[in-house]
């Protein structure tokens, strides 16, 4: 299972294909399959029965997008950010190559 520098509830912008320049947060990241959830972006159309307290009919909801084509996103900068790992405080994190400093999920 590989260990991607994008997680759940960072802010990513889609690189390539039909939704290029779409910007998000990620829902759900899938490791085995290496594809995202990002809120908004890739809607699909399916037809659900009822189950349970459900109601049934057609709904939207967000297919996988795969990882290769995202890339993080600093909302403050406008800007893509690429991201390496480096120690800051003795722990082991996600920091943006350009600045050095450490990127948060918030």
């Amino acid at each position: 299972m590989a260990k991607y520098k994008i997680q759940i509830d960072d802010t990513v912008i889609v690189t390539t294909g039909k939704h290029k320049g779409a910007t998000g947060r990620v829902i759900d990241v899938q490791n085995e399959a290496g594809t995202v959830l990002i809120e908004k972006v890739n809607l699909v159309k399916r037809q659900m029965k009822p189950q349970g307290g459900r109601m049934g009919g057609t709904i939207e909801k967000e297919a996988a997008i795969h990882i290769s084509n995202v890339s993080l996103y600093n909302v403050e900068e406008s800007r893509k950010v690429k991201a390496a790992w480096g120690v800051v405080d003795g722990k082991k994190v996600r920091v943006d190559r350009k600045t050095g400093a450490a990127i948060s999920n918030a």
